[in-house]
């Protein structure tokens, strides 16, 4: 009785990150639709994407927000937007039908971002 408890939390924290993937790549269509030169061709590219920014914040932009904690500190927080817009550069860099065109699109796209992110972890934690 205990293994099918367990195995059922593993499918529905499966289903919830799998709920979670499928948002945030819908949140880079609607990102590419709001903010100027942040632009995503389709569902898969997005897809990708989602996957590519969710493993770039989680190693190399680590590394950078620990690194830059004082100056993170002094600007309220507001330098970690520049830090994820870095990250979204990095990966239009290498995802095929995602492209961010310049520092500026991608701060912008990292705000909009941090919001709707915000929504999809409440839609998720309530799932």
């Amino acid at each position: 009785m205990g293994c099918e408890k367990s195995e059922k939390k593993e499918g529905e924290d499966c289903l919830r990150l799998l709920l979670h993937w499928i948002l945030s790549a819908l949140a880079l269509i609607l990102v590419s639709r709001l903010v100027p030169g942040f632009q995503v061709t389709g569902l898969v590219p997005a897809l990708i994407a989602a996957v590519v920014i969710g493993l770039l914040n989680a190693t190399i932009g680590l590394v950078l927000k620990i690194i830059t904690l004082p100056l993170s500190i002094l600007t309220l927080g507001l330098f970690l937007l520049v830090i994820n817009g870095l990250m979204i550069l990095l990966a239009s860099a290498v995802v095929p039908g995602f492209h961010v065109h310049g520092l500026g699109p991608a701060f912008w796209g990292a705000i909009v971002l941090a919001l709707l992110g915000m929504l999809i972890r409440a839609i998720v934690k309530d799932a």
